[in-house]
């Protein structure tokens, strides 16, 4: 697949190093590992529920919703247009987006039915955790999903993930600014695309 790299991607891609919080928390090792431990547990429990998709889907919206730092993934995937939008269009945006990222992860996450997250460890950072998990799947071979925590929220949460190697932070910036492009910048446009993708 062939794409032309626009302003707003190289720009994107030129900014991944800086995807961290700007001040450090006094976080432990132990919080980052318990957080995750917390996380892949529930995660573990839903998709060894056998529980219906939408049913899935809905309870990984719930662990999303109480795990992730939304407010610090939602401002940063709107990025530098986040200073033009008013105070209802951010929070349209955020309700918007935080909805459809637990559906999109959700939904990749419903693909692990029958396996299991194992924490493997918990490596320090400036000013956050790396906490690296592991995925088996029946008859496949293991990949890895790492995600990175901070409490700059006044509490330990994770801000970002890496699902064998993609930078959610990254894509979801591009993906954003992708659906503002081709709605020509338009804001509530792009909320409204966001409502329905989600």
């Amino acid at each position: 697949m062939t794409f032309a790299l626009s302003r707003r991607t190289f720009c994107t891609m030129a900014m991944a190093a800086g995807v961290v919080p700007a001040q450090a928390f006094a976080l432990s090792d132990a919080e980052a590992r318990n957080l995750v431990q917390s996380l892949v547990g529930e995660i573990n429990g839903v998709i060894a529920s056998g529980r219906s998709e939408a049913a899935m889907i809905d309870a990984f919206e719930t662990i999303f919703a109480r795990y992730a730092d939304s407010a610090y993934v939602a401002a940063y995937a709107l990025g530098s247009d986040g200073r033009r939008a008013t105070a209802s269009q951010k929070k349209a945006f955020s309700d918007a987006f935080n909805t459809y990222i637990a559906r999109k992860y959700g939904r990749r996450f419903r693909e692990f039915e029958g396996g299991r997250f194992e924490v493997q460890g918990v490596r320090a950072q400036n000013n956050y955790f790396e906490v690296p998990t592991r995925v088996f799947l029946r008859g496949e071979a293991p990949f890895d999903v790492t995600f990175l925590v901070s409490d700059r929220a006044g509490r330990p949460l994770f801000f970002n993930m890496y699902v064998e190697g993609v930078n959610m932070l990254l894509a979801e910036r591009t993906e954003i600014g992708a659906m503002l492009d081709r709605r020509r910048g338009d804001i509530d446009a792009m909320i409204a695309d966001l409502r329905r993708a989600g």
